[in-house]
């Protein structure tokens, strides 16, 4: 009995420990005035369809918008996300194109071989989420559904409305005269507040793209839980 008692406990354990596999977050920041940036979408739109187990995100910030042309797609929220991302390695100094990969491991959102070995490392940390992330639909309204699966749990839902691709061509800047494509455009960020391990249900606020992307991720970058729909 003793033996059964001990098996049950450790099958109950296991259970409540045990956390399914997430993506990999690949943030890359960028302008389509940067003339640097072509080839760091196009390294993302090739990520995108070769690698099924990430969750790439294409955010364009504000302060390239004053070389003679403004990008559509540039967002307060994306500089600011940028600069709270440096701020955690102690800078002031951001850049395009720059990756962050699961919101560790900053780097030149061009250098194929360093952000694939990124990709890598960051994989053992994404058989393990902390938080699980599912879409469903309840009475004709979308809703993103939270559970812990692991404790303790403190973080901040975010919530990135997203387009699987857009194609703009270019009339000034460095880019002038070129058209480009790029995938998973980041069209607006929301936070939806602090997750702490409990059960719970959202509706998405309005927004402007046609996908969402949740990721909880606690102040110091840390990525507890992250999914597409």
């Amino acid at each position: 009995m003793k033996y059964l008692a001990s098996l049950l406990l450790a099958c109950t354990f296991a259970t409540a420990s045990w956390a399914a596999p997430r993506p990999v977050v690949v943030e890359l920041f960028t302008s389509q005035s940067c003339s640097s940036c072509p080839p760091a979408d196009a390294l993302l739109r090739e990520l995108k369809a070769q690698d099924p187990d990430i969750l790439p995100l294409d955010l364009h910030v504000t302060y390239w918008n004053n070389t003679g042309w403004k990008d559509e797609f540039s967002l307060d929220a994306a500089t600011q996300r940028q600069n709270n991302y440096a701020s955690l390695h102690h800078s002031s100094d951001v850049y395009t194109p720059e990756d962050v990969i699961d919101g560790g491991a900053q780097l030149v959102g061009s250098d194929r071989r360093a952000v694939t070995r990124a990709i890598k490392a960051a994989e053992a940390a994404a058989q393990h989420a902390a938080v699980d992330i599912s879409f469903d639909q309840q009475a004709g309204q979308k809703r993103i559904n939270l559970t812990a699966a692991a404790h303790p749990v403190d973080g901040t839902i975010y919530l990135f409305s997203f387009d699987s691709t857009d194609t703009t061509p270019i009339g000034g800047g460095e880019n002038a005269g070129a058209t480009l494509t790029e995938v998973n455009v980041v069209r607006s960020i929301a936070n939806l507040g602090r997750y702490t391990g409990s059960a719970m249900s959202l509706v998405p606020p309005p927004h402007i793209g046609k996908h969402e992307a949740v990721l909880v991720q606690q102040d110091d970058g840390t990525i507890l839980g992250a999914a597409m729909n």
